[in-house]
């Protein structure tokens, strides 16, 4: 087995990314990118009637969202078909596997008689031992020949050792009557022909992973290493399921989730590293290994992903997620801003994303300068103007006129204000808030001064006045 490690994700194209196989993705990416390995993308596409371009585009930008880079082309499973028949075929010609040729009819009766006898309804071909001369002359499938005593031994770097009983192994078809290769036969070809060194999936495949053993130990390949992870399972200990809430990948970028966010996340659902629950994406390459992966299914939690997407999205840096909120919009359907409102979005980040946890909030935090005049305030922060007269905003005008527009000049002359005509920063706060934004949830006044400007500011205080 090569030294350098070679890993894959390899996602059948039949819907949308699932956020399981997201953190599938994940996981090998780490594993291999955190160890100068190869990454590779192959799509299993040999089921032509649930394939489509759509699916596989869809799993390519939902990989392309959470910055899950792959080496070398993307691989297409159905077109490697003729090497997978190929092997096959070497098998029949070593005497490693045989033509079997029962029809169905009589594969459903043998299991009606076991069934009835009370024994195992295990296939068992009459055709594998049979002499050459006496093949009929009519369609035929290709089975490999299983052991029939011992074990099979997988051993599995997340479950553990597991062992199967070899007379639980059937004589699996390779090849279909038509000359198709089944998947458990182009799944192995595929990760041996592409230097696979560790296979990391779902632990849906570990019963696969015997079967598949026998093509590899047939072949005389080497056997990867195998590290079957736990599903993903919804809050009520159920599998993830659209009940849950979202599913697919792009779903989440629609929803307005960082991607670092929901790279962290993912890598905490189900690995750790110690109590680490934030991390970058670095400490993560660093920190991956396959024993930090438990053997229990870990349980989705939107509150827990929020949490650490608002925390990513306070250490990000402004122009980074400036470019990220744009294509977020766009993958939410929602119009598009201005090149002006982008500049103006990167310029105010610094007190919008300190407590914004997706960026729909952070959006909304940056209404102040997104909406145009006049402002209409909502019910709630109408009820502030109501509280203070319009003479105290007209009188404040002119303060603000004369003052120098920097953070501590403004909040001088703004508490200056306020204690000359009695009343609480707080008190003038509110109205301002409404003035300025037409929210009762802002960021400081003093922020919305900044970055509003001195003219547009006192033309919004001069809109309300008026």
């Amino acid at each position: 087995m090569s030294d350098q490690v070679v890993t894959r994700f390899a996602p059948s194209p039949t819907g949308f990314l699932h956020i399981g196989g997201a953190r599938t993705a994940l996981f090998n990416w780490l594993y291999a990118r955190g160890r100068g390995g190869k990454f590779l993308l192959r799509i299993e596409d040999t089921d032509r009637e649930r394939s489509t371009p759509e699916a596989t585009a869809a799993i390519l930008q939902g990989m392309q969202w959470l910055g899950l880079d792959h080496d070398g082309e993307v691989i297409s499973q159905f077109d490697r078909a003729d090497r997978h028949a190929e092997v096959a075929r070497h098998l029949l010609s070593e005497g490693k596997a045989y033509k079997c040729f029962s029809t169905q009819d009589e594969i459903a009766a043998f299991r009606d008689q076991a069934r009835a006898d009370g024994k195992s309804t295990l296939f068992r071909s009459p055709w594998r031992d049979a002499e050459t001369s006496t093949h009929p002359d009519v369609p035929y499938v290709i089975r490999i020949k299983a052991p029939q005593d011992g074990v099979t031994v997988i051993r599995d770097q997340v479950q553990g050792d597991v062992t199967i009983r070899n007379d639980q192994l059937d004589d699996m078809i390779l090849l279909r009557s038509d000359g198709t290769p089944v998947y458990m036969l182009a799944v192995v070809v595929d990760d041996h022909d592409m230097g696979v060194t560790h296979v990391i999936r779902g632990d849906d495949h570990l019963n696969n992973a015997a079967r598949q053993m026998m093509i590899y130990q047939a072949m005389g390949w080497n056997v990867p290493v195998w590290a079957h992870i736990p599903l993903i399972h919804g809050p009520d200990g159920k599998k993830l399921s659209k009940r849950h809430g979202a599913l697919g990948a792009q779903e989440y970028q629609a929803m307005g989730y960082p991607a670092a966010g929901m790279r962290n996340y993912l890598a905490r659902l189900g690995w750790s590293h110690g109590d680490d629950e934030f991390f970058t994406d670095q400490q993560a390459l660093e920190w991956f290994d396959l024993d930090g992966i438990g053997k229990s299914p870990a349980r989705f939690d939107f509150k827990k992903l929020e949490n650490l997407c608002g925390q990513h999205i306070a250490v990000s840096d402004d122009a980074a997620l400036r470019q990220e909120i744009a294509e977020y919009i766009d993958a939410a359907g929602r119009p598009a801003l201005s090149e002006t409102q982008l500049h103006d979005l990167e310029r105010a980040m610094y007190c919008l994303k300190d407590r914004a946890r997706t960026f729909p909030e952070l959006i909304e935090k940056a209404h102040f300068f997104l909406t145009s005049r006049p402002i209409s305030p909502d019910e709630k922060s109408a009820k502030a103007l109501e509280s203070v007269s319009d003479g105290i905003l007209e009188e404040l005008t002119p303060q603000l006129q004369n003052a120098s527009w920097s953070r501590n000049a403004l909040e001088e002359t703004l508490n200056s204000f306020a204690e000359t005509n009695g009343v609480k920063f707080g008190k003038l706060a509110g109205p301002l808030r409404a003035v300025l934004a037409g929210r009762a949830v802002t960021p400081s006044v003093f922020d919305m001064m900044l970055v509003l400007g001195k003219e547009e500011t006192l033309a919004r205080l001069s809109d309300a006045v008026n």
